[in-house]
């Protein structure tokens, strides 16, 4: 077998069927955020980004930007080694402390990323607690899945929110066997939310524990940015809460609030945790300032709803079809890869709108989309210009419009 006969064939592959990825080479702006440069052959074209997950634009805010200053300036670049060993700083201690106190948990413990934080903890959760079964909605982000995999724990895989399939599976289950019920609480594709009551109340009734992956909505919802849990009230109810600190926080890493003896379980158990560099103090700081801002402003996420509601009536003013549901995703369904990459290259080669097309695998065929994440920092010229734009776009590609577009 030739090796990179087989690797080119299958990139081919991809490329013919319009689901072969490109890297957008990006400099962001700080301070004029979501402006940036788009390095291109060798040159750079000034661009607004329209997909970022900085959904809130904290990754330029002074707080953040002067703690991580501070913090290099007095810990210098990194950690110096994992947490176990020379690696935990002061820096993260008190992150962990923010992050236990946003979710109203007892403990947190910091990972390097989301990813890393789902793969760690259901993969030592589930593998650990003898005879556990894994209940994962099916729509599950892939670091839910790859951990659930890892645990090598018996798994079921309930239809996407529906309550009547997961009791189904629950009630076929023995009352005392160890349960865990894996779920979203924002999805990120689709944008639709789970029914986070409901899934405690059937958690309660056949003894299962919850795992509630929050990090598309941590800093977005609730009064002081704990998620949608925080919004309804649930914190209380879920045994393990897991966010990012990539997303609406701006800087980068992931973590897990539950009880102290469950943390520290997974501290002690988890590969993914205990063998890997500790985050940068820097990053570690900047974390805890967001975080902290976060949770006394609500002047950030008011702007940020402001900002969606307006992107969608528009949309819907023009007809340009979107996926509803009620978060700040907006997802403009296209349903052709080839189409959803064509419009994303002229958004960026001829408007310097970017606006990264979502193909399969990430989303079924058929439901190519452009992902849409407007933010407080968007200003109203930058909307005109993108709905102005995608109104030209949707004419020229022949694409159906929803009813109500204006004539």
């Amino acid at each position: 077998m030739n090796y990179n006969d087989y690797f080119a064939q299958s990139l081919n592959t991809l490329k013919e069927e319009g689901n072969y990825r490109t890297f957008a080479e990006l400099e962001r702006r700080c301070g004029s955020f979501p402006q940036a440069s788009h390095h291109a052959e060798e040159t750079q074209k000034p661009v607004t980004i329209w997909c970022s997950n900085d959904y809130l634009g904290m990754g330029q805010h002074e707080a953040v930007i002067g703690a991580m200053h501070d913090a290099l300036d007095r810990c210098g670049a990194g950690a110096g080694g994992t947490r176990n060993i020379s690696g935990t700083t002061h820096d993260h201690v008190l992150l962990e402390a923010e992050l236990a106190d946003l979710h109203g948990k007892e403990d947190a413990l910091l990972f390097t990323s989301g990813y890393v934080s789902n793969w760690a903890a259901l993969g030592t959760l589930a593998g650990r607690i003898p005879n556990c079964l894994v209940l994962s909605d099916a729509l599950n982000h892939a670091s839910m899945i790859e951990g659930i995999r890892h645990s090598k724990a018996e798994r079921m895989i309930w239809n996407h929110n529906d309550l009547i399939d997961l009791e189904a599976k629950l009630a076929a289950q023995p009352l005392d066997r160890p349960k865990l019920i894996a779920f979203e609480s924002v999805y990120s594709m689709d944008g639709d939310i789970a029914p986070i009551k409901e899934i405690c109340d059937l958690a309660d009734r056949y003894n299962a524990m919850t795992y509630l992956d929050e990090v598309h909505a941590v800093g977005l919802y609730g009064p002081r940015g704990g998620g949608i849990a925080e919004r309804e009230g649930l914190m209380d109810r879920l045994t393990v809460i897991e966010g990012t600190l990539g997303k609406a926080f701006g800087v980068v890493g992931g973590y897990i609030a539950a009880s102290a003896d469950l943390c520290d379980f997974v501290r002690s158990f988890a590969s993914g945790f205990i063998f890997t560099t500790a985050l940068p103090p820097a990053v570690a700081a900047g974390a805890a300032a967001s975080v902290r801002h976060l949770k006394a402003s609500s002047a950030e996420r008011e702007a940020h709803q402001q900002r969606v509601a307006e992107v969608r009536a528009r949309l819907d003013l023009l007809g340009i079809p979107h996926e509803p549901n009620p978060s700040h995703i907006i997802p403009v369904m296209v349903g052709c890869p080839v189409k959803c990459k064509y419009i994303s290259d002229l958004l960026m080669r001829d408007h310097g709108i970017y606006i990264q097309p979502i193909n399969y695998p990430t989303v079924p065929k058929g439901t190519e989309r452009l992902r849409i994440t407007p933010s407080p920092v968007h200003s109203a010229e930058d909307i005109d210009r993108l709905i102005g734009v995608l109104g030209d776009l949707w004419a020229q590609c022949e694409l159906a419009r929803m009813p109500m577009a204006a004539q």
